[in-house]
């Protein structure tokens, strides 16, 4: 049973169950739908991390009361056993101010072997149980003795009691299982529940690109879990200095953290992982085109992963002949893709924004973007 308050949305959950999350307040249209157009790629048919194949997501929404505002969100890289077949990954820390659990191995091998959760800083052992949980239970995982779980985390606390530590093992074992293909749950939902960003409420985005078959067709998504802070810029409108409403003037005191973002990164592409390590590296360039300047209380994560099937990396089978390198793409090939990355997080990051609503929480109240004012200026802009 539920507990009261406790709300959970899948990926497909965009009907009756996405607008019960919203008490009282209107769906916002998502950047594009509003005639904004960020970049010159075209995106996939749902503009979601979800356009690449066998991407899916799952959100747990947990709201009780006034100061409980935070969840989790979960992404699989396929349907199937991640343990037994691992993707290549690579990630990247700009600015360590967090915790990323198993970002080592990663690092140092090159791939993931559990569902990526996000959730709130305090909530990160809770996640990993989950996500250790999940993998030991999974078929064919009988005699396995080492889980490397993935969570990466940013700090709610000004919205959510977050020393109530509210999420449970059980809640991140919810957000896996509800992981769909499909739509994608965006703002105030999962872990972007209790979350803020440049001062107004942040939360779930997401987008992706659509490589022409002359760039090799490719699918690249992104999914953003936004809570960082800077001066908003939206399209190349300073949006945030004409409200006047940024970090540096001081109109919302959230303590000392700064903020966080969590940058997820998927493509069919078939890429090594150093190659995946540098998509992850052009994803800041498009968090940075928002206004953030990356400050120094600010845990500014990326990882991105391949689901192509022939980088895969198969347990207990057979390691393939030097020749299998061929399968992934040259280095030549990876401008595309660093140009799709960049534009991608950017949209995700404006889409977490534009479907977030206004929440009074724990330590004060997180305002809604006010697009009455901000879409005007930005058609005024040619955008």
């Amino acid at each position: 049973m539920a507990a009261a308050g406790l709300l959970a949305i899948t990926s497909s959950g965009l009907g009756a169950d996405a607008v019960a999350g919203q008490p009282g307040q209107a769906q916002a249209p998502r950047a594009r739908a509003a005639g904004i157009e960020i970049g010159v790629l075209p995106a996939g048919p749902l503009n979601a991390i979800t356009d690449v194949p066998g991407i899916r997501v799952g959100h747990v929404t947990i709201e009780e009361g006034k100061d409980v505002h935070t969840g989790v969100t979960a992404i699989l890289p396929h349907g199937g056993n991640v343990f037994r077949s691992r993707v290549p990954a690579g990630f990247v820390a700009y600015n360590a101010f967090g915790k990323f659990a198993g970002s080592t191995q990663v690092v140092e091998l090159g791939e993931i072997e559990t569902p990526i959760l996000l959730t709130n800083t305090l909530n990160v052992p809770e996640a990993m149980a989950a996500a250790v949980e999940w993998t030991l239970a999974q078929p064919g995982n009988e005699t396995v003795r080492s889980v490397n779980a993935v969570v990466g985390e940013t700090n709610d606390g000004f919205l959510n009691d977050i020393r109530r530590r509210r999420v449970t093992i059980a809640d991140a074992r919810r957000a896996i299982d509800a992981a769909r293909e499909g739509p994608v749950a965006e703002g105030s939902v999962g872990a972007g529940t209790g979350t803020v960003a440049f001062e107004y409420k942040g939360g779930i985005g997401t987008a992706s690109r659509k490589l022409p078959a002359a760039m090799g067709g490719w699918t690249l998504g992104v999914l953003v879990q936004s809570n960082y802070g800077g001066v908003l810029n939206i399209a190349g409108v300073p949006v945030g200095q004409r409200l006047g409403r940024h970090e540096f003037a001081g109109r919302v005191e959230r303590g000392t953290a700064d903020g966080s973002v969590v940058i997820v990164i998927a493509t069919d592409a078939p890429l090594s992982d150093r190659n995946l390590r540098r998509i992850a590296e052009r994803a800041f360039i498009g968090i940075g085109r928002t206004g953030s300047s990356f400050s120094n209380g600010s845990g500014d994560y990326a990882i991105a992963f391949s689901t192509h099937a022939a980088v895969r990396r198969e347990e207990g089978k057979k390691a393939e002949a030097p020749a299998a390198v061929g399968a992934e793409l040259r280095n030549e090939a990876m401008s595309p893709l660093f140009q799709a990355a960049a534009e991608a997080t950017e949209e995700a990051v404006i889409n977490s924004l534009f479907a977030a609503r206004t929440v009074n929480g724990h330590r004060g109240t997180a305002e809604r973007l006010p697009l009455d004012k901000v879409l005007p200026w930005i058609a005024a802009a040619g955008n």
